[in-house]
């Protein structure tokens, strides 16, 4: 069936609201935008799915939420009953259509006999992944576009053990998903039935206060908290998204009395009104913040994003400015700070281990070596933390300390399976207290570990190529680099290749050797300097993504570095 003809299905269906079919309508005036709603099913990966919001196969709406749920449903009819039974625990962000999105789902589970376990109102995608631990629940759904701007919103399916499904479970379930061929056909419980049928359960409170408890292992020295949480200044903004429920709540329990939240960003709002883009990544997310701290003298900003798994910060400088951090950056803080906390305390296991993505600096691994702790690399997407950690839960051979991604994610505390933007509050603010006691801020603390591991430097390049055409691009410039594979960059050597979706290490000499990696459509070049690049296309946005890691002998020395090889790499795409 051609796009047109998909698109005349839904034109001619009695199952549209008027609002949906006035936006159908609406886009015989933009022809290219008319095919890009039908040219393609709306991609469902392991990830889920993200998209623009509206009508048609490839945006998100009340169809293509019923389709995916559909699916899922189908997956786990082939469980065991006892199985199925456990149900699905739901949640959802501050988007348009994210509460409308997480009761079609629930209704489309219902017409399957599948239980669920609605959250009441918006919740932190932590809080959805504790949730599904906490209920037993044999699965989860995060309705969320993360970070995306305004007119975006999503759908994230966790696994049992709260967190994303991982590759094998997640391709099952797309099978399932690609199976279901036109969205308008699938059935939901009727809200006359839902009100008889007992399978939509209403959660919200008792997750949140056991949630909480939780939230206090998070603290390493409370006495610290005692003796500064009086006296450090922090002001915290949730973007106008979830953050704000549990943040505020787990900062009071901590001993924090010194923050304030940004007012105009404490409110839920899903068109993000006061910034360009809901993204701690972006400085511009710090306005109304360095404002705010700049009133309060502040010592910390902080800011999460709208469904509260990332977390950003700015940090105050000699002359009073506020500097935003890079995920990275925020990551070597906290490594060195846990390792070093853990360490003071004896309370630093011999099998201690962090995990961070491929595409992460090595600065922490270097922290973790000077502590004897292990690193262990995984391919990029938490799920893939959260699989290491159940493999060491299981067999015992790790203790896992912390786990991070330079994209602003980080995990504290097993008891939640993806990133936690609320553990990561609170373990940063008590961070700066540990500083402000010796009369330093988050800055002098970064620039002792530079001083005391090298100066280590990344920039990730994110490069946008929408539509069926941007994707073709994406493929082309992928597939160019495996066919001619690059042997230096910025006259700097290659010393060697990662290839991770044909899982092969190729050295300078042409010498392979397996990576005991699932595939992954990467590639990772090391050069001779020990700067390393790395490629993907992002597996959520219509991007490919660029990184660069790179290790100087000053800040001034790595920056020039960043420089060289940030040209180097435009040329790819260019």
């Amino acid at each position: 069936m051609s796009w047109e003809q998909v698109y005349e299905q839904w034109i001619d269906s009695d199952k549209l609201d008027e609002k949906m079919r006035k936006e159908l309508q609406d886009l015989d005036s933009d022809p290219e935008l008319k095919k890009d709603a039908f040219y393609k099913q709306l991609e469902f990966g392991t990830a889920g799915m993200r998209g623009i919001l509206g009508p048609g196969v490839n945006r998100m709406n009340i169809f293509t939420i019923r389709q995916a749920t559909e699916g899922l449903a189908r997956f786990m009819d082939t469980q065991a009953p006892e199985t199925k039974r456990r149900g699905v625990a739901i949640a959802y962000d501050s988007r348009h259509m994210s509460p409308e999105f997480a009761m079609e789902a629930a209704k489309t589970l219902a017409k399957h006999d599948i239980p669920s376990f609605v959250f009441e109102s918006l919740r932190p995608t932590p809080e959805l992944s504790f949730a599904v631990r906490y209920e037993n629940a044999f699965t989860g759904i995060m309705i969320t576009a993360s970070h995306n701007p305004a007119e975006y919103n999503g759908y994230k399916v966790y696994g049992e053990d709260g967190g994303q499904m991982p590759p094998e479970d997640a391709d099952a379930l797309t099978k399932f998903v690609r199976e279901v061929e036109n969205p308008l056909e699938v059935e939901v419980l009727s809200d006359e039935e839902v009100k008889h049928s007992g399978l939509i359960n209403i959660i919200g409170e008792e997750v949140d206060q056991e949630y909480l408890k939780e939230i206090k292992s998070v603290t390493i020295n409370q006495e610290l908290i005692d003796e500064m949480g009086k006296e450090l200044k922090l002001v915290y903004t949730p973007l106008h998204g979830t953050g704000k429920m549990l943040g505020e709540k787990a900062l009071k329990q901590a001993g924090f009395e010194k923050f304030v939240l940004v007012p105009e960003q404490a409110i839920a709002d899903p068109d993000f009104s006061t910034v360009k883009s809901p993204n701690p990544e972006e400085h511009s997310a710090f306005e109304y913040a360095i404002k705010l701290g700049e009133k309060e003298d502040a010592d910390l900003l902080i800011a999460t994003d709208p469904d509260a798994d990332r977390l950003g910060a700015a940090v105050r400088l000699p002359d009073g400015r506020y500097e935003v951090l890079t995920g990275n950056q925020i990551g070597a803080i906290m490594i060195r700070y846990i390792l070093e906390a853990h360490k003071q305390a004896g309370t630093l296991p011999e099998n201690a281990v962090v995990l961070k993505s491929i595409v992460s600096s090595e600065l922490a691994t270097t922290i973790a070596d000077a502590y004897q702790v292990k690193m262990v690399n995984v391919l990029t997407g938490f799920k893939f933390i959260a699989e290491k950690i159940q493999q060491y839960e299981d067999d015992h051979s790790q203790t896992f300390m912390f786990g991070f991604e330079e994209s602003y994610g980080y995990l504290i505390k097993s008891f939640v399976r993806d990133k936690d933007a609320i553990q990561a509050l609170v373990l940063l603010a008590e961070v700066a207290a540990y500083y402000k006691k010796q009369g330093k801020t988050l800055y002098d603390g970064l620039q002792e570990i530079f001083e005391e591991y090298g100066y280590y430097a990344e920039k990730t390049i994110s490069v946008t190529l929408s539509g069926e055409k941007g994707a073709e691009e994406i493929k082309t410039i992928m597939g160019n680099l495996r066919k001619e594979a690059p042997t230096s960059f910025a006259d700097v050597d290659v010393v060697m290749t990662e290839d991770f979706q044909a899982a092969k290490t190729i050295d300078a000499k042409g010498n392979e050797t397996a990576i005991d990696m699932p595939a992954s459509d990467v590639l990772k070049y090391t050069l001779a300097d020990e700067t390393w690049l790395a490629i993907r296309p992002s597996g959520t946005e219509p991007k490919i993504k660029f990184y660069i890691g790179v290790k100087g002998d000053s800040h001034e020395a790595a920056t020039e570095k960043i420089a060289a090889y940030e040209a180097a790499i435009r040329k790819l795409t260019e």
